[in-house]
């Protein structure tokens, strides 16, 4: 097997990899760097010139793994591209709407590459995207070589999938991004088992000890019991959450805690994306079952869309539950004009349930300390941190020692390391060599070819 990784900047960002088998050549995932803009944040394909794809596989709709997904078409007119069915349903929404991100940047700031894709290109597209069950093996061939793959539901988020492929009596696992542990709306990770030839894993908290006793179901109740408190003092609860995923899950834990009189009354507000991501939800529910989440919850939540009069710097007028992305503050998102609004005063909680990159406003005011003054740049507003800042682990990864155990117990020859930070995988590759000294273990520089 040739592997080559196309995510030029390495760690976590424009996640998409190149792999030859025999004669069949086929691309991973086709995503889009959030930290940088224009073409550079895309995937470099200059790797793939005079290569004719066979296929094109998604595992998951988040767009660092889908984002220049159009562009790869573009330069493979013909290539099949294939994914699980929850994911088909959802990846036209997610690759319009960044469109429209792009849209509003090159407006904005004046980025002329943007946008990298148009409206009409993903409606041109859309036909070659195909759904395929999980646990149904799929032959394609190539020139002369043929392979079998399998979907396995990989937990992380809907329609998520480790990808299983059979080349010549040879197994190899791409396990995309995983999550074992039940989410609210989603099951967690169902991986196969049994000896695989090459592992090709995420490493993502791989710098990182999950703390004991750090379970979602206790961080459900510490999330609630924070955002009464906060309701009881007369203040507003700011949610910040990502629009796939995240927003459903605190939707439904606060559906489940005022359903047993356990959540404070006070009305709860969700706006964006998310909200449509709502409706796709509920779809796929109804037509898969994969997904526990409903319309239902937002009817009886009784949400409402967040006011189109919040000014920054300036307390709310309705106290409330405000449920909003995006995740990471970025700048001028719903989330981060009333963050700006709700910081200076303490009767405020500002609720974090997800990663936050430490460049990104939101992580950079989870460093900051109570008392500090914090600069809101984009809506010109500079605050005195006082409301109460806290981080709930609602991980949509697996922890290290979750991936590390599944890698040893398949017992490959070889391990490659992706989806992760230098520090993450520096720890997988030395508890690799430990568990499995015989396996080589494989972290690949961006653009190089690997023999695996």
């Amino acid at each position: 097997m040739k592997i080559i990784d196309l995510n030029s900047g390495g760690g976590i960002g424009a996640n998409s990899m190149y792999v030859q088998l025999g004669d069949f050549h086929l691309v991973i995932d086709s995503g889009l760097n959030p930290k940088k803009v224009g073409r550079i944040a895309a995937p470099d394909l200059r790797p793939l010139q005079g290569v004719k794809l066979d296929l094109i596989i998604i595992t998951h709709c988040h767009l660092d793994h889908i984002g220049s997904l159009p562009l790869l078409m573009r330069a493979n007119p013909n290539t099949p591209v294939i994914m699980t069915l929850p994911s088909r349903m959802l990846i036209e929404r997610m690759l319009h709407n960044s469109s429209n991100v792009m849209v509003r940047e090159r407006e904005e700031k004046g980025i002329t590459e943007y946008p990298l894709f148009t409206h009409d290109e993903i409606d041109r597209a859309a036909p070659r995207m195909f759904p395929q069950a999980f646990g149904h093996p799929k032959k394609f061939s190539g020139a002369r070589d043929e392979i079998e793959f399998t979907f396995h539901p990989a937990g992380h988020v809907a329609g998520a999938a480790a990808v299983e492929i059979v080349h010549k009596h040879r197994r190899i696992l791409f396990t995309g991004d995983v999550l074992f542990t039940t989410q609210r709306i989603l099951d967690g990770a169902r991986l196969p088992s049994g000896h695989f030839d090459t592992i090709v894993t995420e490493t993502t908290h791989g710098a990182t000890e999950k703390p004991p006793g750090n379970v979602r179901s206790r961080e459900m109740i510490r999330l609630i019991d924070t955002i009464n408190a906060t309701l009881q003092r007369g203040g507003s609860v700011l949610i910040p959450v990502f629009a796939l995923g995240r927003m459903q899950e605190v939707l439904a834990i606060l559906h489940d805690a005022r359903k047993f009189n356990r959540l404070a009354p006070a009305p709860v507000f969700a706006s964006g994306l998310g909200m449509d991501i709502c409706d796709y939800l509920d779809d796929i529910s109804k037509k898969t079952g994969l997904v526990h989440f409903t319309r239902t919850i937002l009817k009886d939540l009784k949400v409402k869309k967040s006011p189109r009069d919040i000014v920054p710097g300036k307390e709310p007028h309705t106290q409330g539950i405000y449920v909003v992305s995006s995740g990471m503050l970025v700048e001028k998102t719903a989330s981060y004009t009333l963050a700006s609004s709700l910081a200076g005063s303490a009767k405020h909680s500002i609720c974090f349930v997800g990663y936050c990159d430490p460049d990104t406003p939101g992580g950079q005011l989870l460093a900051a300390k109570n008392g500090e003054e914090f600069l809101f740049d984009a809506v010109n507003v500079k605050t005195r941190i006082r409301a109460q800042i806290e981080r709930f682990e609602f991980s949509g990864h697996a922890s290290r020692d979750e991936l590390l155990n599944y890698a040893v117990q398949c017992n490959p020859r070889s391990v490659v390391l992706t989806h992760g930070d230098p520090p993450a995988r520096a720890w997988f590759a030395e508890q690799l060599a430990v568990k499995l000294p015989n396996a080589k273990v494989l972290d690949p520089v961006p653009l190089q070819t690997y023999q695996v």
